[in-house]
């Protein structure tokens, strides 16, 4: 059946983006996008926007005046390139009942909703959005930020720099004594520690038997370290009553210590209902999300759903104070040295994107957090390419992997950010530097691909 040309209506290519911008009544969107073999682009395109917003596949007699006042409009095609790019009519985006604020699950219903399955669309990507001042205002932003886990670790809150962390390994199948001895190993020389995605209430480690053990693994530390530790916990679950149950008890046993506790939600299976429950019922936590899952539609071989720079600035407007970011090819996911406009746009308050530049007028920025394969060998390198140091680095094998201890793993992680932050030549910085000599140890492969002749120069030899 030949669909309903809908060009007239949802298309006006002779609207202008800056005009667009600068009158901020529209949130843009950018998409690459394939039309089916067939169907000619424009027509595709404008089949997305009404789809996206008040069209059907036939005319209905129940669409007035008004209703075509708040259609999106593909405003901009380029076919040879593939991109197009929609104007979404601020009043098409549903509203809070309770506080009149702004949802990302309306946003991705509408953006991302009904057209990635339609039968002219071959495949669509959104790649870039725009939110205007007078929406950016009704999202809710970070309630904590970095600055306030420097806070607790006596740091300046201006460039507190890198906060050393790990994820407790194995990531399944620790009993609760032994997972409470990895976080006290670690936090004799590191900051931060995270459960991983799926550590959670397991019949062999349930919650109410461990969290308690690394409370008290976290007093210990401090102790005997003379410096504060922070503790990432994991919070997910179905049932947002679940979550917030686990989140009190966990605030509860951590007791004077529970400023130095993040919860982490995994924000791509769980949902933005999630993040936002999170955000709004303990503002006084750093919310930390993990993006478990989100390869499924941000992985560069997909062509449809949006990229993980999308998945990230959408993290930002939820309220995420830090978010996973990938090691931008330095580790071991997909990722390259560009990924960086990742960390720009949610740590930055003025950012320039693939398609749009985002002002965010002091909301609160999100932590770039980098985790996936890395260690004190990879870490002068992403600095480099970074540009800077403020970030949280959880390294599981770059600790536990350490052929002296975690806590040892845990200070070669922090020397290897001193090396780059002092211009170092990292090869001499090691000779100074135990805990940094003995990375190259103990990451063999690593050293040579990234030292080659390092045996010679640092006298270690087989």
């Amino acid at each position: 059946m030949a669909l309903l040309d809908q060009t007239g209506r949802y298309t006006d290519l002779s609207l202008n983006e800056d005009k667009l911008l600068a009158d901020g009544n529209h949130i843009l969107v950018a998409y690459t996008m394939e039309p089916a073999e067939g169907y000619g682009y424009l027509e595709a395109a404008a089949h997305f926007a009404a789809e996206s917003s008040t069209g059907t596949n036939v005319e209905v007699s129940t669409t007035d005046d008004f209703t075509k006042g708040v259609d999106a409009l593909v405003y901009f095609i380029d076919e040879a390139k593939g991109i197009m790019k929609i104007a979404y009519p601020n009043e098409l985006f549903d509203r809070n009942i309770i506080d009149g604020r702004a949802m990302l699950v309306s946003f991705l219903t509408l953006t991302i909703g009904n057209n990635q399955g339609m039968g002219d669309i071959k495949n669509s990507q959104m790649q870039d959005f725009y939110i205007p001042p007078k929406m950016l205002q009704l999202f809710d932003g970070p309630a904590m930020d970095i600055s306030d886990l420097w806070r607790i670790l006596g740091r300046p809150i201006k460039d507190g720099g890198y906060i050393a962390g790990t994820i407790i390994k194995p990531k399944l199948g620790l009993r609760p004594e032994p997972f409470a001895e990895a976080a006290y190993q670690f936090w004799l020389g590191g900051d931060f520690i995270k459960n991983d995605e799926p550590q959670g209430n397991q019949v062999f480690c349930p919650t109410k038997k461990v969290i308690p053990l690394v409370a008290d693994a976290m007093k210990r530390a401090q102790d005997e370290t003379g410096e504060a530790k922070l503790f990432s916990a994991n919070i997910t679950a179905d049932d947002h009553h679940e979550m917030c149950a686990r989140a009190d008890y966990i605030l509860e046993t951590f007791g004077e210590n529970a400023s130095h506790v993040a919860f982490l939600v995994d924000g791509y299976v769980g949902g933005p209902g999630m993040v936002t429950t999170a955000r709004r019922q303990y503002p006084g936590q750093y919310l930390h999300y993990h993006r478990a899952g989100h390869g499924a539609v941000t992985s560069p071989s997909s062509k449809r759903g949006y990229t993980a720079y999308v998945l990230a600035k959408m993290s930002r407007l939820q309220g995420a104070s830090g978010i996973h970011v990938g090691t931008m090819g330095y580790g071991k996911m997909e990722g390259s040295k560009d990924d960086r406009i990742i960390a720009y746009m949610i740590e930055r308050d003025s950012c320039t994107g693939p398609f749009y530049h985002q002002e965010w007028y002091g909301m609160k920025p999100t932590t770039p957090i980098i985790s996936g394969g890395m260690n004190a060998l990879r870490l002068p390198g992403f600095f480099e390419n970074l540009g800077h140091g403020n970030v949280i680095n959880t390294a599981g094998g770059g600790s536990y992997g350490h052929i002296d201890s975690p806590a040892a793993g845990a200070i070669s992680l922090r020397q290897a950010y001193e090396c780059w932050k002092e211009g170092a030549d990292p090869i001499e910085y090691a000779k100074e530097h135990k805990e940094f000599a003995r990375a190259f140890e103990s990451f063999e492969h690593d050293a040579d691909a990234l030292f080659p002749g390092w045996r010679d120069k640092l006298g270690v030899h087989k």
